[in-house]
């Protein structure tokens, strides 16, 4: 599976999943936009990192998830109904799956939100006292360092990209392509 992140224009981006064999999906736009590294490219790297295969990515390489199906061509309204079908069958499939895949989901989505404040309170960001700040354990600090230590290696990669470029990922590799 490929992820790409693609800055789309002023305070925007997108991120497209495509998985062989199935039609592209993405987010366009995609929430969390931030100049310096975007929501959705944090938890690629918490999930890619760690090794989280049940969390959003891994989701989406098995075809489920909240990514929308595009097209280059016009589908007729039969086939786009057939594809939704389609991933709503996934997706329950998966919701079926054991608790310890939804464990790894909720675990992926705690630590994206710790690893995202961590991330910028070490590059000088100031606390908004009318936010309450993600709890984190004692067990979380080593993975909370090593996801913090691989941002600070992607985050000026996003920052100088162009609009109209995108950073391009193999899941769930962690070395970007720009394109």
């Amino acid at each position: 599976m490929h992820v790409s992140f693609k800055r789309t224009g002023v305070k925007r981006y997108a991120v497209t999943v495509t998985v062989s064999g199935e039609p592209e999906r993405a987010l366009n736009p995609a929430p969390g936009y931030d100049d310096d590294i975007p929501h959705d490219l944090v938890h690629y790297v918490v999930e890619a990192e760690l090794g989280l295969s049940n969390g959003v990515y891994g989701r989406a390489a098995r075809g489920a998830g909240t990514f929308m199906a595009t097209s280059d061509r016009d589908e007729s309204p039969r086939e786009r109904a057939r594809w939704q079908r389609k991933q709503r069958r996934r997706e329950q499939g998966l919701q079926r799956n054991d608790s310890r895949q939804r464990a790894e989901m909720a675990s992926s989505e705690r630590l994206a939100a710790i690893c995202d404040v961590a991330w910028r309170r070490k590059h000088g960001q100031r606390p908004d006292p009318l936010r309450s700040e993600p709890k984190c354990s004692a067990e979380d600090l080593p993975l909370v360092e090593q996801v913090v230590a691989r941002l600070d290696a992607i985050a000026p990669l996003w920052r100088s990209l162009p609009s109209d470029r995108e950073l391009i990922f193999e899941w769930p590799k962690l070395e970007p392509t720009i394109r």
